[in-house]
């Protein structure tokens, strides 16, 4: 699914807790930084395609846009340019508990607790993942296009994050700058969420302004967020349904009543929500093998945003100063709670 493969992943090369890991990581973003080129030397170079040419001057424009107009910190991230021979530039490995929907932590200095862990290499992923108790836990590795290192190193424009319509890069632009610009520690689904919703409407004001409101790329970009609220209202309900589920049987969940049980929600999608759709973001969704990791990730990124934009009313749809509101947040153990408590009270501290 799209969103999955676009939305910013968060990967600390420095940390790590096995020296195997730490020397894996810092091997391969030792290798990125050393490929990297300005954009400026890469948009003269001849063997430059046109539309890399065309997608480097988006980059330049939108990053500008993001500083200057919508306020997300200032940085030399995405000035450079590194081509890579793979169509992603990092292996997610994220695991559930098998009978709940609970997921397994990583611990990583700094950042804290996280639901994922990341590889740049695919068959060490897969071996992570394979290290999981089959009986005990549900795994899932997905590749991903971009990460942000959160202001640690300069991030750089990946020639994976290209091949992506104009309107994604955009949003994925903007994604990874409002996790530099603001990162909450141990709370990575709140991050991912605030990143998903604040990267789809800063891209939309991009167009708003470049290109006005008959813009073909913001006409997507509505008819996706159209779809992304849809299943984001059928996603939250079927994952609060899946829990209690999994709450009432504790400890009489067999193989077969759980395939049952996500199946039925694959059917309810594919009668219910997906005749409502525009595009095709969700297409792969009711023939996937479902399980509690791929559903926890799906809770990352498609989980009810309803608070945040609830929270972009309040301050008029004016992103800079919902992002103010935001950074007041940094440090809060439980922001979730502090969002939903203050949109429920109408603004009010």
């Amino acid at each position: 699914m799209r969103k999955l493969l676009i939305a910013g992943f968060t990967l600390f090369a420095c940390t790590g807790c096995q020296l195997g890991y730490y020397i894996h990581s810092g091997y391969h973003q030792a290798v990125l930084i050393n490929s990297r080129e300005p954009i400026d030397k890469v948009l003269k170079q001849s063997g430059t395609t046109d539309d890399e040419r065309h997608k480097l001057e988006l980059v330049k424009d939108v990053k500008k846009f993001a500083e200057d107009d919508l306020g997300l910190a200032s940085s030399s991230n995405y000035t450079t340019f590194v081509r890579i021979n793979d169509p992603y530039v990092t292996y997610i490995v994220q695991a559930a508990y098998a009978e709940e929907l609970k997921p397994y932590l990583w611990h990583f200095p700094i950042i804290g607790n996280v639901p994922y862990k990341g590889y740049f290499t695919k068959s060490l992923a897969l071996e992570e993942a394979a290290g999981f108790d089959k009986n005990k836990y549900d795994t899932y590795v997905r590749g991903v296009t971009a990460y942000s290192t959160l202001g640690w190193l300069q991030d750089s424009v990946l020639s994976t994050m290209l091949r992506y319509e104009d309107y994604e890069l955009a949003e994925v632009l903007i994604h990874e700058t409002v996790h530099t610009t603001l990162y909450i520690k141990s709370n990575a689904q709140f991050n991912e969420r605030m990143a998903t919703f604040l990267g789809e409407e800063g891209m939309k004001l991009y167009y708003l302004k470049t290109e006005g409101e008959g813009s073909s790329a913001l006409k997507k970009a509505e008819n996706d967020s159209h779809d992304q609220k849809i299943f984001s209202v059928f996603i939250t309900k079927e994952l609060e349904s899946l829990k209690k589920w999994y709450e009432e049987n504790k400890g009489h969940v067999t193989r077969e009543a759980k395939a049952a049980r996500l199946k039925e929600i694959q059917a309810r999608f594919k009668t219910e929500i997906r005749p409502q759709f525009l595009a095709d973001g969700y297409h792969d969704f009711e023939k996937r093998e479902l399980n509690n990791a791929y559903l926890l990730a799906l809770q990352t990124y498609e989980y009810s945003l309803v608070d945040f934009q609830k929270l972009y009313e309040h301050f008029n749809h004016d992103f800079k100063k919902t992002m103010e509101w935001l950074k007041t947040l940094k440090g809060d153990a439980h922001p979730d709670q502090t969002l939903k408590d203050f949109v429920a009270a109408g603004g009010a501290k």
